[in-house]
């Protein structure tokens, strides 16, 4: 897709003949979900992957998912082809190294080979020690981080979450791929649509994975296993990747408060996403997160893609968590009865737009 959009389109994933439900919050469900859904899709991207390479930019609102369907494309193509990178998250961790004197001199040494900017590198360094919400470090600055990162990774498709994050960032974004050194990569927009009730709810029952960082959430996504804080009296959910071996998932910090505390974030969020459906030149991928409740019985999407809301027991006598579901009607930004998707789904619509944008 090519020039200004504005809608985002409620996308097709039922598949004719196709009967079988799927457990999408099992791995191994999952990989035979995907299968059934594109599997010739994914043949297809598969065989792009073993030589090529793409830089995909995720624009969405705070907890729209972006890390999620990276992480759902990592799994499908491999995590030795597939990279996520959070500006939020660099940001934080390089923090963390400029407080270690031998990590620092590393930085330094790397940023004064490659940054560029109109201030220097002691002043951004000054910038991203007393950062705040509403100060953004210098767009060069930031830059430098990313290249630094994707250096440090090899040469992957890069899904970069988090930039542009200002609409003065955006112009660079146009030619992020040259300044990284894949020239030759085809770059891709990807906006996710997501309903501020969603967002909400994500945010006060998000947790991540100590370990491998992956995210879920204790009533809308949770992983296969479930265990019950007896000193809490509250429930957490085990991640259910092999490599962490039930590692107990943690909240996320600064998102008890909900969507208030970000208001002002998903009003520029939103000036990004209209700002960069103006664009000429660059292929876009919309994703949209919730769809109208007629959406079943029209044969759009499956029921069991449709995020539940789950409830959680405990059993005292043999100390087992069971997990049930409920049915989950929420309101879109206009007021329409919906329902939110499970990311899986999503991610069926992304590998399908994928294909078509890289022309495969």
């Amino acid at each position: 897709m090519k020039g200004p959009l504005t809608n985002f389109p409620v996308n097709k994933t039922t598949v004719p003949g196709l009967k079988k439900k799927f457990d999408l919050n099992d791995r191994t469900e999952r990989k035979n979900y995907f299968e059934a859904k594109v599997g010739p899709e994914i043949a297809k991207l598969k065989k792009y992957f073993k030589n090529n390479t793409f830089v995909a930019y995720l624009l969405g609102k705070k907890n729209s998912g972006k890390g999620t369907y990276t992480k759902l494309m990592a799994e499908i193509f491999g995590a030795d082809k597939i990279g996520h990178i959070s500006v939020g998250d660099l940001v934080r961790e390089t923090h963390k190294i400029i407080e270690d004197p031998k990590e620092r001199k590393e930085l330094m040494k790397y940023l004064s080979e490659h940054y560029r900017g109109y201030i220097s590198i002691d002043d951004a360094i000054d910038a991203l020690i007393g950062k705040n919400q509403k100060v953004l470090l210098p767009t060069e600055f930031i830059m430098a981080l990313v290249k630094r990162e994707i250096d440090k990774r090899g040469r992957k498709t890069i899904f970069l979450d988090g930039f542009p994050r200002d609409l003065d960032q955006i112009q660079y974004s146009l030619y992020f791929r040259d300044l990284i050194n894949y020239r030759m990569d085809p770059d891709i927009f990807v906006a996710i649509s997501i309903p501020e009730t969603v967002i909400d709810e994500r945010m006060r029952n998000r947790v991540v994975c100590p370990i491998c960082q992956s995210p879920r959430n204790l009533t809308t996504f949770p992983t296969k296993r479930a265990g019950y804080d007896k000193k809490t009296k509250q429930f957490f959910l085990k991640c259910d990747n092999p490599e962490c071996n039930g590692a107990r998932m943690v909240d996320k910090e600064g998102d008890n408060a909900g969507i208030e505390s970000i208001r002002d974030r998903l009003e520029l969020d939103n000036k990004l996403i209209k700002k960069v459906m103006s664009l000429h030149g660059i292929p876009k991928i919309l994703l949209r997160n919730a769809v109208p409740v007629n959406s079943i019985k029209d044969g759009i999407v499956d029921e069991y893609e449709i995020t539940p809301k789950y409830v959680f027991k405990h059993d005292k006598k043999t100390d087992e968590v069971t997990i049930n579901e409920e049915p989950w009607v929420v309101k879109d930004d206009e007021g329409v009865d919906s329902y939110s998707l499970l990311a899986p789904p999503v991610a069926v619509t992304l590998i399908k737009q994928l294909v078509k944008a890289l022309e495969l």
